[in-house]
């Protein structure tokens, strides 16, 4: 019966200590087999591996692309235009061995404080080296691409490969946002005022050439107004000469009667005149034919 319970307690032990010396690698993971705190193995390939049982330490890290997100930072280019710059970098973990030893217990935490300050650094480097218009335009590509390369030689040393970097936002700082949106608003309202001086002075062209074409028609139609009263004039002259001509008499009795009626009109009848007065010898005449009444 002892032999019996000393046997499976020894199974059991020897189980145990089987399952303890596998360990499983995913293929998203690597491993480091620590013993007392040294490296005695690197299990990079995903499957299952062996360590000494109750001894060896398996410290396992993602073999997959992180990321980093580096935070707001202030960089100053050649123009000496201050800006705030977001980052971020993609990156994974290339030799296990370096990494351990460059960050210890750490892990990954530590890993990414160092690699945060490389960035940091490796921004403010290139950023400084050309302006903020470069900086704005296309050739933030290439700058992204120094930063990265930069980068890559520091982070080697923390067995980390750096493969992508990219700038997210690159703003001025709120202070110089707000004295460079007061100098846009500045210089819009400049140009606001110049182009309303031009459209008053443009205005002014307008209504002056029109001022002017309007006294130049009215001149001229009044003067043909008056060429066309005075042939009118010669006209009528013409007629009334030629009817005076055909018969004088009737011309006379005609004129005298246009005479009577302009000046004895509805409610202005009341005329004083001398009583030798030619003016109503045509009605004072039983013939009809006493002197000419004249207007």
């Amino acid at each position: 019966m002892n032999r019996s319970v000393i046997s499976l307690v020894v199974l059991a032990a020897l189980v145990f200590a089987g399952l303890s010396a596998v360990f499983i690698v995913d293929e998203r993971e690597k491993a480091l087999v620590m013993r007392f705190g040294r490296v005695v193995n690197v299990q990079e390939a995903p499957g299952l591996a062996l360590k000494m049982p109750f001894v060896d330490e398996v410290v396992k890290y993602d073999d997959r692309i992180l990321s980093l997100e580096v935070g707001p930072l202030e960089v100053t280019p050649l123009d000496d235009r201050r800006l705030v710059v977001d980052a971020f970098a993609r990156y994974r973990i290339t030799d296990v061995r370096r990494f351990r030893e460059a960050v210890g217990v750490g892990n990954i935490g530590a890993a990414e404080s160092r690699l945060d300050n490389i960035m940091r650094d490796q921004t403010r480097e290139v950023l400084g080296t050309v302006s903020s218009n470069d900086i704005l335009s296309s050739d933030r590509a290439a700058l992204m691409l120094r930063i990265r390369n930069g980068a890559i030689a520091q982070a080697e040393g923390l067995g980390l490969e750096v493969i992508d970097v990219r700038l997210k936002r690159t703003d001025l700082p709120q202070a110089n946002l707000e004295a460079t949106f007061a100098r846009m608003r500045a210089e819009r309202e400049r140009e606001a005022a110049d182009e309303i001086a031009r459209g008053e002075e443009a205005a002014q062209r307008v209504r002056a050439q029109a001022d002017r074409t309007e006294v130049e028609l009215v001149s001229e139609a009044e003067r043909e107004a008056e060429v066309i009263r005075g042939e009118a004039d010669a006209q009528r002259n013409s007629i009334f000469a030629e009817a005076y001509g055909a018969d004088p008499e009737f011309f006379e009795f005609y004129r005298s009667l246009t005479a009577y009626s302009r000046s004895l009109q509805a409610g202005n009848s009341s005329l004083v005149l001398s009583p030798d007065s030619e003016f109503f010898n045509y009605l004072k005449s039983s013939q009809g034919t006493a002197g000419v009444a004249r207007e």
